[in-house]
């Protein structure tokens, strides 16, 4: 069956997704808005990867109503979770009985996405991408450009999943269909705990990073412990991964952090931190575990954001003595 992906949110994630599907022989519409919207229109999406630049005029559009639906559509949400709800408010209504793929971090938007979609399919995003400026997407990853877990949500699989994962297989990417995708994406949120880190203290400071990083994810393990959420331990993700999604040199472009950071870069006013930190905050608040350090870093990067501070703005020990401080105040 030949499928066309309407990528909704072509960003990082997105603008990867959709230009390897593209590059490949695949029918794809992205959907952006403003500058990036104006940039991907006018001059197509340039997608950096290790093997070189491709300029891809890939067909864009910036509403649900720019855009005639057809029967054999699937729909990538690939926005970041604090927009998850704005982008089904405008896409369920015309689309709310076409197949949904939820190409994003964080575990809250395959429900957000099933009180509105008929077909939802979780997506496990492990492919390091960097949007800073608009119209360039960074895919650094080689010799495959990501490894995307897929399977219907909450669970189980169907005849639908492995055709898109057959798709992405050409196109650059591992996509392994699996009947339990959330343990996968509960593993990768607790992966994402150290995003914020990077984001408000730049790059990795010694010792004093790794501390705060290992108690980051030390919580999230005993929060998802306490309330009997399987995930996928760091063995498995590596083995699955093996040496086949290892981030490359791209020249020009550095890659300089994750989607947290890049949100601080560009200023947007927002981030996930809610969702990545803020989860492990409230599973902690209903099982009685104490989480000060993503307390800390929920609270700071969203400061961060609110304020429009580049990365970098904080210490890492202005962040553990915040963190410290919390823990004390707990009665810990």
């Amino acid at each position: 069956m030949l499928v066309r992906y309407i990528i909704i949110g072509a960003g990082a994630v997105g603008g990867s997704i959709g230009g390897r599907l593209y590059e490949s022989g695949h029918e794809v519409v992205l959907v952006a808005r403003g500058a990036h919207h104006e940039a991907l229109r006018d001059r197509g999406l340039t997608l950096r990867t290790p093997d070189g630049v491709l300029t891809l005029r890939v067909p864009v559009v910036d509403r649900p109503e720019a855009l005639e639906l057809r029967e054999d559509d699937v729909l990538v949400l690939s926005v970041k979770t604090q927009d998850t709800a704005a982008a089904l408010d405008a896409w369920a209504p015309s689309a709310g009985h076409l197949p949904l793929v939820c190409a994003q971090n964080a575990v809250e938007n395959e429900r957000l996405a099933l009180r509105r979609f008929r077909h939802v399919y979780g997506m496990c995003v492990w492919l390091p991408s960097t949007y800073l400026e608009p119209g360039e997407i960074t895919a650094p990853a080689g010799p495959l450009t990501g490894m995307l877990h897929l399977g219907r949500a909450p669970h189980g699989t169907d005849d639908t999943a492995p055709r898109i994962a057959a798709d992405l297989e050409k196109s650059h990417f591992l996509a392994p269909v699996v009947p339990d995708v959330m343990r996968w994406k509960y593993a990768k949120l607790l992966a994402n705990l150290g995003n914020a880190i990077r984001a408000l203290t730049g790059p990795p400071a010694g010792d004093a990073d790794l501390a705060l990083r290992t108690r980051a994810f030390a919580e999230g393990v005993a929060v998802l412990d306490a309330a009997g959420i399987p995930y996928a331990s760091e063995a498995e993700q590596a083995e699955e991964r093996g040496d086949r999604v290892d981030i490359r040199p791209v020249a020009g472009s550095p890659y300089l952090g994750g989607s947290t950071w890049q949100s601080l870069a560009r200023g947007t006013g927002s981030t996930e931190a809610d969702y990545l930190n803020g989860e492990i905050v409230l599973l902690g608040r209903e099982h009685g575990v104490p989480t000060p350090v993503n307390e800390t870093l929920q609270r700071l990067t969203n400061a961060a954001a609110r304020e429009q501070r580049p990365p970098g703005s904080v210490t890492i020990t202005e962040l553990t003595a915040a963190a410290e401080a919390l823990d004390v105040g707990s009665g810990r």
